[in-house]
């Protein structure tokens, strides 16, 4: 429903400054959006809440900000544009070809800032990264645990749209498993995971707290042992059957199904305090 409702406002031109040109996202006009924006392209009411969407639209004018502050980027061969990435990602190419995880670095370089980020390292803010005491180096990121779920899951959704366009996108499972809800709810409604203090169940709990950075990380490690198991069973190879495919189609729809099987609302079997840019 979120992604039609963005299809339709982008062709309606909700995104574009250019009234002549409605099929286009520039920084002026993201920079502007406002909340009666999104309530009206995503048609919210009483009857038809959003969570967080005050903080959807603050991402998005962030977004218009960043962009038009890096016109060496975004504004190559236009004005400025989240469009503009993708004369930045040809630019690495190597001939038509790309990796995945370079899709990804780019996108953490030049859209980084648009996320709230608590936990910054020199001077670079850090985005979806968090801390948990088990993660121990020798160096300054001793106790970070990276996700960047939404960063990776918009390279994933990159990768069409650029395939499309010509490139050629190597090595897909580069990219981890998304540390998201459905996912990590399918192991712990799946019994896969238990809560060490059943208590937890009926807590709510902030993104960056312990249990919920262990679930997530945890959430990420056992996406690739599902996916070990499901091309064992099926007989594929992992350039057959890619975790994309698996997120996509199985663990996220799986996780759901779960859900709403264990809760009527189909909520996530944790309750997390969270802002939208998160989760």
């Amino acid at each position: 429903g979120l992604a039609l409702a963005s299809l339709d406002m982008f062709e309606s031109g909700a995104f574009s400054a250019d009234a002549g040109n409605p099929l286009r996202a520039d920084a002026t006009k993201l920079k502007q959006l406002t909340v009666a924006d999104l309530e009206r392209g995503f048609q919210v009411g009483p009857d038809n809440p959003l969570v967080g969407l005050e903080g959807r639209v603050a991402l998005l004018r962030r977004l218009g900000e960043v962009v038009a502050a890096k016109p060496e980027i975004f504004g190559a061969k236009d004005s400025p544009r989240p469009g503009g990435l993708f004369d930045q990602l040809a630019t690495d190419a190597i001939g038509t070809r790309i990796q995945a995880a370079d899709i990804l670095q780019q996108v953490l370089l030049q859209l980084g800032q648009i996320w709230p980020s608590r936990l910054t390292l020199q001077g670079i803010a850090l985005g979806d990264c968090w801390r948990h005491a088990s993660v121990v180096t020798d160096d300054a990121t001793t106790g970070l645990v990276p996700l960047h779920k939404l960063s990776q899951w918009l390279s994933y959704s990159l990768i069409e749209p650029l395939q499309r366009a010509g490139l050629e996108v190597a090595d897909i499972d580069g990219l981890t498993g998304l540390a998201e809800y459905r996912n990590g709810g399918l192991f712990v409604d799946g019994g896969v995971l238990l809560l060490r203090d059943p208590a937890d169940a009926g807590r709510a709990h902030a993104v960056d707290s312990p249990l919920v950075v262990e679930w997530r990380a945890l959430t990420v490690a056992l996406l690739d042992r599902l996916a070990e198991l499901i091309r064992q069973r099926t007989g594929q190879t992992p350039e057959q059957l890619p975790l994309a495919r698996i997120l996509e189609g199985g663990s996220w729809a799986a996780g759901r199904k779960l859900a709403f099987a264990r809760r009527p609302d189909g909520s996530p079997p944790l309750t997390i305090i969270s802002d939208g840019t998160v989760f």
